[in-house]
């Protein structure tokens, strides 16, 4: 009959499982993640758009009685966002092929050739008669 453990411990179970802590670091990254790209929409590239377009926020922006400002905004930061999270990632993988790359063409280290089972014995057979 399977003994029944207690809360704390299949709690302590769950947490110690490997794909939980990845999912923790996974998360506290994203956060970092999220205020590094914030903070490039918000210094560089909002003021680029307010540069060409002399406005970059539409937020009091409406449509007869229906504010679309905010869903406007929304969407040109998702866009932005989305842009900026694409060029990093394909940045980072550019450098991760080179990095590839340059470990492939470095000559690994040949092992030498281990004994063959006729050489150990032979081997064997000479410490033996050794002895005697």
């Amino acid at each position: 009959m399977a003994e029944k453990k207690g809360i704390i411990a299949e709690f302590k179970e769950f947490i110690s499982r490997g794909n939980v802590m990845d999912l923790a670091v996974g998360v506290v990254i994203g956060g970092a993640f999220t205020a590094i790209v914030n903070a490039l929409i918000e210094s560089v590239i909002n003021p680029i758009i307010t540069l060409i377009a002399g406005k970059a926020d539409f937020a009091e922006l409406t449509v007869g009685l229906f504010p679309i400002g905010v869903l406007i905004s929304a969407i040109i930061n998702f866009i932005l966002i989305s842009l900026v999270v694409f060029l990093m990632v394909k940045f980072v993988n550019k450098l991760k092929d080179k990095t590839e790359k340059k470990a492939e063409e470095e000559p690994a280290e040949e092992e030498p050739a281990a004994p063959t089972e006729a050489e150990l014995l032979t081997e064997i057979r000479d410490l033996l008669a050794k002895k005697k």
